[in-house]
């Protein structure tokens, strides 16, 4: 499989290794040094693109992919607020994409157990729950996409919070996702229920960045040859 790199700093130099160990070639990368080859004649060559780049730039990128018609996974968060625009393209160019908030086959199992705990943890009120994130001071997004994706399961299960905050709280119907920013830090997300008694926490930390690296390949496999909108449940056979 032919792959293109839309973001080549350090994630994308590691996904460039994971995708070569696989077997794939990356003949297209794309920064910002050589915007001029994001073009449909350079992508004709490409079965696939990966793009991580930052939210301003993600969504530009998407629909210059599927106006390629190039199959195309994302891992840039932090402009979902376009994603019904992006599922409407995808759509109307029967084209094909996946978006992850997280690629990491770890994480994604992490949101399993998240969605499980929540539901057992409904109803039993002296229980309140908060959320904690950690990642490398270039990350320019606050809270993390993987935060956001916890939290929005937490909210569909847990009837006294009625919307996240990324500040202390003014209200126990906010649920607080504190984010900090440590050097260097691949990624920390923790999920806590704090009682006068006890509390019960989980806990994802991961050791470096190539966990999302693998998980962005596997995803590009994944769609290799196929049509429509795709979520990592999809790659890992979770079901809904």
């Amino acid at each position: 499989m032919k792959i293109a790199l839309i973001g080549y700093g350090k994630m994308g130099k590691i996904i460039e290794q994971v995708a070569l160990d696989r077997g794939h070639e990356v003949p297209v990368k794309i920064d910002i040094s050589n915007l001029d080859d994001f073009n449909k004649e350079e992508f004709s060559k490409v079965d696939v693109a990966i793009e991580f780049t930052s939210p301003h730039t993600a969504l530009g990128n998407v629909l210059k992919c599927l106006d390629f018609g190039t199959p195309i996974v994302v891992g840039s968060t932090g402009w979902l607020q376009s994603l019904p625009e992006v599922e409407e393209k995808v759509k109307n160019s029967n084209g094909c994409f996946m978006y992850a908030s997280n690629f990491s086959v770890g994480v994604n199992i992490f949101f399993e157990v998240n969605k499980k705990l929540a539901q057992l943890m409904q109803g039993l009120i002296q229980y309140d729950v908060t959320l904690k994130e950690i990642h490398h001071t270039q990350k320019k997004d606050a809270p993390s996409g993987t935060a956001i994706t916890l939290a929005e399961q937490v909210l569909e299960v847990i009837g006294s919070k009625e919307k996240w905050v990324n500040e202390i709280p003014t209200s126990i119907n906010e649920l607080y996702i504190e984010s900090e920013r440590i050097d260097p830090y691949p990624g920390l997300h923790e999920v806590k229920y704090s009682s006068e008694i006890d509390e019960i926490k989980i806990i994802h930390n991961a050791h470096n960045r190539n966990g999302f690296a693998l998980g962005a390949v596997m995803a590009a496999e994944f769609i290799f040859n196929k049509k429509g909108i795709f979520t990592m449940k999809d790659v890992l056979g979770f079901g809904n």
